[in-house]
């Protein structure tokens, strides 16, 4: 299985947030960054969001 992850740098925004999420599946994976989005970011729970987030979604590794 190939690891999937959202890199917060790559989401454009004036946080300059650094956090990485990685998961198994991309709905592990956009439940999670949907949580940090909510509570790092002040965003809402929405569709928009969620499409969003699944955008920004990269296989394999995170580079350093």
């Amino acid at each position: 299985m190939t690891r999937k992850y959202i890199d917060c740098r790559e989401i454009p925004g004036e946080s300059r947030c650094t956090v990485t999420i990685a998961a198994d599946s991309e709905q592990a994976l956009v439940a999670v960054a949907l949580q940090h989005a909510v509570a790092r970011h002040g965003h809402q729970d929405t569709p928009k969001l969620r499409q969003q987030l699944t955008a920004a979604i990269n296989t394999g590794a995170p580079s350093a």
